[in-house]
């Protein structure tokens, strides 16, 4: 089935059908997330964040 096919039976299902569908691709499907934020989330989940007043007023400590 093309995307094309896809796209015209989606809009074809019932609206509740619809939010199952896209719940479905939000929780399993990461592609649309950027690289960026995927990463910024994996130092959060590690501990790896700091104060935002901080990171302002200190200067970036060096590479261990």
């Amino acid at each position: 089935m093309s995307a094309t096919e896809f796209i015209e039976q989606f809009k074809a299902l019932p609206a509740s059908e619809r939010a199952q569908v896209a719940k479905f691709v939000v929780e399993n499907d990461d592609s649309w997330v950027p690289a960026s934020f995927r990463e910024s989330m994996a130092d959060a989940e590690a501990g790896r964040t700091a104060d935002l007043e901080t990171a302002l007023r200190e200067p970036y400590p060096p590479e261990q």
